[in-house]
């Protein structure tokens, strides 16, 4: 059974690509110049040739802060190329699975977001997420919207990975620690994507539309970067002695960023039956794999 998957060099499409054949399905990686989901014309046809089972969109435009500028691009990419997508999808009746983000919420919230909490971003990058959701659902009614928060792996450019080069390097780090959310495995998201396959595949009459996904639990970016550095100390030589707090307001960004955007994973748990790990438990499996990538160069 065949899965194209968008966005497959990135740290979601490279999890993707590995655990696919696991499950027994045959990935479709699909990546600039072969397909831009900005060009509706290319995206009929891609589709229209493979034809195949499922459609996962791992596609995206991520750099928060210089989404600011490049609205047009982050636009293009967030929000008319999920429409290029729907749109096919419907045409050839292909399911759809799109990666969304937690920065469509505003974060005034002091408990984690469900999916139906009314969205409010304060980016150029979650607005265009949100008018990505948007199109999705105005195209295509058999679509699963995944909405994950804080996602990290192996491949890929990352806070975790960040974090190990800092550490190596710096006796202090400075992190922010005012904003609450939830870290993601890429890993994690891509076993839950292909679990939710499988339940597509065997009974296509399952509940579409917006879910929640992201580890369990809640910390903030200091949190994290504590348990990260700890969690290396097994593996490789961390220089850093002190990870200082900070505010928001200490580190200012071209975005804004939510304080808290923790989501609320109940539904995807109900409809699919997903088992959401403590977030502290996979990033141990990510930092095993990392350091021992990083000892074997």
């Amino acid at each position: 059974m065949k899965i194209l998957v968008t966005g497959s060099k990135g740290q979601l499409g490279h999890e993707l690509l590995i655990q696919g054949n696991d499950f027994g399905y045959e990935i479709l990686p699909a990546n600039l110049p072969d397909l831009d989901i900005t060009d509706k014309t290319q995206v009929k046809h891609r589709l229209e040739k493979f034809q195949p089972f499922l459609v996962v969109n791992a596609a995206a435009y991520t750099n928060v802060d210089k989404a600011e500028t490049e609205q047009n691009l982050a636009f293009a990419v967030n929000r008319d190329g999920p429409a290029n997508l729907a749109e096919a999808c419907a045409k050839f009746e292909i399911p759809l699975i799109h990666i969304s983000t937690d920065f469509i919420f505003d974060g005034k919230k002091s408990s984690p977001y469900i999916e139906s909490d009314p969205v409010s971003p304060l980016s150029i990058y979650g607005k265009s997420k949100q008018e990505g959701e948007n199109e999705v659902r105005s195209r295509l009614k058999k679509h699963v919207i995944l909405r994950t928060a804080w996602l990290y792996g192996v491949h890929g450019q990352n806070f975790v990975k960040t974090m190990l080069r800092l550490g190596r390097e710096k006796q202090v780090i400075s992190v922010v620690a005012d904003q609450f959310g939830s870290p993601t495995s890429a890993a994690d998201l891509a076993a839950a994507i292909l679990n939710i396959i499988s339940r597509i595949k065997y009974n296509p009459d399952i509940t579409w539309g917006t879910y929640h996904y992201c580890g369990q639990g809640i910390t903030t970016w200091h949190g994290f970067t504590e348990e990260i550095l700890s969690l290396a100390r097994q593996y490789i030589s961390i220089k850093t002695k002190d990870v200082k707090p900070i505010s928001t307001a200490e580190y200012p960004t071209k975005a804004t960023r939510p304080c808290f955007s923790a989501l609320d994973c109940g539904l995807i748990k109900k409809n699919f039956g997903i088992n959401i790990k403590p977030w502290q438990d996979s990033l141990k499996t990510a930092i095993r794999r990392l350091c021992q990538k990083e000892t074997e160069k």
